[in-house]
Protein backbone atom coordinates (compact mmCIF):
# COMPACT_ATOMS: atom_id res chain seq x y z
CA UNK A 1 0.00 0.00 0.00
CA UNK A 2 0.92 3.48 -0.49
CA UNK A 3 2.38 5.70 2.18
CA UNK A 4 1.38 9.05 0.76
CA UNK A 5 4.71 10.49 1.62
CA UNK A 6 4.81 13.14 -0.82
CA UNK A 7 1.63 14.26 0.75
CA UNK A 8 2.45 14.42 4.38
CA UNK A 9 5.78 16.67 3.63
CA UNK A 10 3.97 18.72 1.12
CA UNK A 11 0.37 18.94 2.62
CA UNK A 12 1.09 18.39 6.19
CA UNK A 13 4.38 19.19 7.37
CA UNK A 14 5.15 21.65 4.80
CA UNK A 15 8.67 21.96 5.69
CA UNK A 16 10.37 24.99 4.12
CA UNK A 17 13.79 23.31 2.79
CA UNK A 18 14.42 25.44 -1.09
CA UNK A 19 15.94 22.07 -1.99
CA UNK A 20 13.26 19.11 -1.31
CA UNK A 21 12.08 16.53 -3.13
CA UNK A 22 10.13 12.84 -2.20
CA UNK A 23 11.85 9.76 -3.44
CA UNK A 24 10.41 6.64 -2.65
CA UNK A 25 8.99 6.70 0.78
CA UNK A 26 12.00 8.99 2.43
CA UNK A 27 12.15 13.13 2.42
CA UNK A 28 15.34 14.54 0.96
CA UNK A 29 16.18 18.24 1.57
CA UNK A 30 19.25 20.38 2.00
CA UNK A 31 18.23 22.60 4.49
CA UNK A 32 21.09 24.78 3.37
CA UNK A 33 22.26 24.42 0.37
CA UNK A 34 25.71 26.06 0.01
CA UNK A 35 26.32 22.99 3.06
CA UNK A 36 27.47 19.86 2.15
CA UNK A 37 24.51 18.61 5.13
CA UNK A 38 21.61 17.17 3.93
CA UNK A 39 18.18 15.69 5.78
CA UNK A 40 16.33 12.67 5.05
CA UNK A 41 13.50 11.63 6.89
CA UNK A 42 11.11 8.57 6.68
CA UNK A 43 8.65 6.56 8.57
CA UNK A 44 10.20 4.04 11.47
CA UNK A 45 9.25 0.93 11.00
CA UNK A 46 8.06 -1.30 14.27
CA UNK A 47 8.97 -4.73 14.19
CA UNK A 48 5.33 -5.62 12.64
CA UNK A 49 5.70 -5.36 9.37
CA UNK A 50 3.59 -2.17 7.67
CA UNK A 51 3.64 -0.76 10.82
CA UNK A 52 5.16 2.32 11.81
CA UNK A 53 5.45 4.49 15.13
CA UNK A 54 7.21 7.67 13.77
CA UNK A 55 9.38 9.52 12.35
CA UNK A 56 13.22 8.61 11.31
CA UNK A 57 14.76 11.90 11.13
CA UNK A 58 19.17 11.61 9.62
CA UNK A 59 21.57 13.79 8.36
CA UNK A 60 23.58 12.95 5.63
CA UNK A 61 27.07 14.77 5.06
CA UNK A 62 27.74 14.49 1.22
CA UNK A 63 30.97 13.08 1.70
CA UNK A 64 31.62 11.04 5.44
CA UNK A 65 27.72 9.62 4.48
CA UNK A 66 25.16 9.44 7.97
CA UNK A 67 26.40 11.80 11.11
CA UNK A 68 23.47 11.31 13.09
CA UNK A 69 20.02 9.41 13.26
CA UNK A 70 16.78 10.25 15.51
CA UNK A 71 13.41 8.65 15.79
CA UNK A 72 10.55 11.12 16.60
CA UNK A 73 7.74 8.50 17.98
CA UNK A 74 4.29 9.67 17.03
CA UNK A 75 3.25 8.29 20.55
CA UNK A 76 6.04 10.84 22.30
CA UNK A 77 4.31 14.07 20.20
CA UNK A 78 0.81 13.46 20.21
CA UNK A 79 0.52 12.74 16.49
CA UNK A 80 -2.29 10.17 16.83
CA UNK A 81 -3.80 11.70 19.97
CA UNK A 82 -7.45 12.25 18.89
CA UNK A 83 -7.93 8.97 17.17
CA UNK A 84 -6.48 6.59 19.56
CA UNK A 85 -8.61 8.41 22.39
CA UNK A 86 -11.58 8.14 19.50
CA UNK A 87 -10.70 4.56 19.82
CA UNK A 88 -10.13 3.95 22.79
CA UNK A 89 -6.46 3.09 22.93
CA UNK A 90 -4.12 3.50 25.66
CA UNK A 91 -0.25 3.78 26.06
CA UNK A 92 1.29 0.45 25.40
CA UNK A 93 -1.61 -1.17 23.73
CA UNK A 94 -1.36 -2.49 20.37
CA UNK A 95 -2.01 0.24 17.61
CA UNK A 96 -1.54 2.85 20.23
CA UNK A 97 0.66 5.88 18.24
CA UNK A 98 1.34 4.08 14.92
CA UNK A 99 -0.56 3.65 11.75
CA UNK A 100 -0.53 0.31 9.41
CA UNK A 101 -0.27 0.32 5.64
CA UNK A 102 -1.98 -3.51 5.88
CA UNK A 103 -5.21 -1.97 4.41
CA UNK A 104 -5.29 -1.02 0.88
CA UNK A 105 -7.57 2.27 0.48
CA UNK A 106 -7.56 5.86 -1.26
CA UNK A 107 -6.83 7.41 2.41
CA UNK A 108 -3.34 7.77 3.56
CA UNK A 109 -3.08 5.21 6.66
CA UNK A 110 -1.72 8.48 8.30
CA UNK A 111 -5.11 10.32 8.37
CA UNK A 112 -5.64 12.67 10.85
CA UNK A 113 -1.79 12.50 12.16
CA UNK A 114 -1.36 15.96 14.22
CA UNK A 115 1.82 17.42 13.25
CA UNK A 116 2.09 21.05 15.43
CA UNK A 117 4.92 18.89 18.16
CA UNK A 118 6.58 16.83 15.52
CA UNK A 119 7.09 20.33 13.20
CA UNK A 120 8.86 21.34 16.33
CA UNK A 121 10.82 18.80 16.98
CA UNK A 122 12.44 18.54 13.44
CA UNK A 123 12.68 22.27 13.95
CA UNK A 124 15.08 21.77 17.01
CA UNK A 125 16.35 18.77 15.19
CA UNK A 126 17.53 20.14 11.87
CA UNK A 127 18.76 23.47 13.76
CA UNK A 128 20.98 21.54 15.93
CA UNK A 129 22.97 19.53 13.29
CA UNK A 130 22.40 22.44 10.14
CA UNK A 131 23.55 25.38 11.28
CA UNK A 132 21.39 28.64 9.11
CA UNK A 133 18.64 26.09 8.29
CA UNK A 134 14.87 28.44 7.92
CA UNK A 135 12.99 27.85 10.97
CA UNK A 136 9.96 25.39 10.51
CA UNK A 137 6.15 26.81 11.24
CA UNK A 138 5.91 25.42 14.64
CA UNK A 139 2.22 26.64 15.21
CA UNK A 140 -1.39 25.73 12.79
CA UNK A 141 -1.69 28.06 9.98
CA UNK A 142 -2.77 31.49 10.62
CA UNK A 143 -6.85 31.77 9.13
CA UNK A 144 -7.02 35.22 7.52
CA UNK A 145 -10.49 36.85 8.48
CA UNK A 146 -13.72 36.27 6.55
CA UNK A 147 -14.16 39.05 4.10
CA UNK A 148 -17.53 40.62 5.34
CA UNK A 149 -19.64 41.80 2.41
CA UNK A 150 -19.96 44.90 2.96
CA UNK A 151 -23.59 46.65 2.30
CA UNK A 152 -25.02 49.86 2.70
CA UNK A 153 -26.80 50.84 5.41
CA UNK A 154 -30.17 51.23 4.76
CA UNK A 155 -32.26 54.48 3.95
CA UNK A 156 -34.50 56.11 6.26
CA UNK A 157 -37.79 57.30 4.32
Amino acid sequence: MALFTEQLFADHLTLPYPEAAVVGDAYYAAPVPDLPLRLRIDFAPTIYAGRYDGLRLQVVHLDKGPIDTAVLRFADHGAFDVRDRRLGRRPGEGGYGTFNDWHHSEHPPWAGIGVTRLRAAIDQYVRLWIPGAPPVRTSPPLTAPVPQARTSPSRAR
